[in-house]
């Protein structure tokens, strides 16, 4: 048995120092949350402490014994510059949380590897202009005024938050040891992106209109950006009103959305449209009649949904 051990340890001894770091660190699985208002999280920081006091089963794991906030040591996340282990307060303003939190929570506890999340998120972002991707082209109508003015004199330039997304991702991956220590030596891969925007085009007629044909591009160009063209992609439904909405150009964007993931290419190709209407609670509410009232159940249940979704499209990836 001795003879036999030396064998085994005189063998590993030869095989290349990179074989056996890839054995011990798996990539880091990486996760890209973009969007607007709503992904840069509105929820209640103080209505969840509320849930996790009334419903435990449900939120406890958001929370240490002692009472305190929970921060994963497996999951990290950077938003904007700002990272760290996973818990509330990566959102804008940083008294709320967005889908982030049970997304990652949830990704984190089935996933063998460490998790990344960069989320990239501004409010008041159009897909038509701010996002529109290279493929997308010229936007093929008038703009208002102001904008177009802006743009002409090379103030702003359409596309902006497309591009910055994809420098964002790219800066942090480069620096990943830098930025998070605790990966250092593991490399990453890209795993997936979530996609929940909507409402800029909503209130829109001629950005809703065009709405299918540039998130079909974005979508596109987002795969060729990061080099997977069957990168996981999750359309979260522009929920805002629930159930019960009525507005015709919100029916509209909603509608749009769902046709893309039915398109063969993207079907066929991990792209799910994720229904979040159906979460959107009425009371309490802390923001307003916008954002879903930054109601923290509303947040915590698309984030569940999102993680539960990105999953079942990892089995098929």
């Amino acid at each position: 048995m001795h003879n036999q051990w030396i064998s085994i340890w005189s063998l590993i001894a030869t095989l290349p120092f990179t074989v056996s770091i890839d054995v011990i660190r798996s990539p880091v699985k990486v996760f890209i949350l973009c969007g607007q208002s709503n992904m840069e999280g509105k929820g209640s920081i103080e209505h969840l402490d509320e849930l996790t006091k009334s419903d435990p089963d449900t939120y406890g794991h958001l929370k240490t014994k002692s009472g305190k906030w929970r921060v994963r040591e497996d999951v990290w996340i950077e938003f904007l510059g700002c990272k760290g282990g996973l818990t509330v307060g990566y959102a804008q303003p940083p008294n709320r949380f967005g889908p982030e939190l049970q997304f990652g929570n949830l990704l984190g506890d089935a996933l063998a590897e460490p998790v990344l999340l960069i989320k990239t998120a501004w409010g008041g972002r159009s897909l038509a202009v701010d996002f529109r991707s290279p493929s997308a082209g010229k936007v093929p109508y008038e703009l208002d005024e102001e904008l177009q003015a802006r743009i002409d004199n090379g103030e702003y330039k359409v596309g902006t938050y497309f591009h910055e997304t994809v420098s964002i991702v790219y800066k942090v991956l480069e620096d990943l040891d830098k930025h998070f220590p605790a990966f250092k030596g593991h490399g990453y891969e890209i795993a997936g992106f979530v996609w929940f925007q909507g409402w800029n085009d909503r209130i829109n007629q001629q950005h809703n209109d065009h709405y299918a044909d540039n998130l079909s591009h974005f979508i596109r160009d987002v795969r060729k950006a990061f080099g997977n063209p069957n990168l996981p992609f999750i359309i979260g439904e522009s929920g805002q009103g629930g159930v019960d909405e009525k507005h015709p150009r919100a029916l509209s964007l909603m509608q749009h959305q769902v046709a893309v993931a039915m398109i063969p290419e993207f079907k066929e190709s991990n792209v799910q449209f994720l229904e979040t209407k159906i979460y959107f609670e009425n009371e309490p509410q802390f923001d307003g009649g916008y954002h879903w009232f930054g109601n923290a159940e509303n947040f915590f249940n698309i984030g569940d949904a999102m993680g539960k979704a990105m999953l079942k499209l990892l089995e098929h990836n």
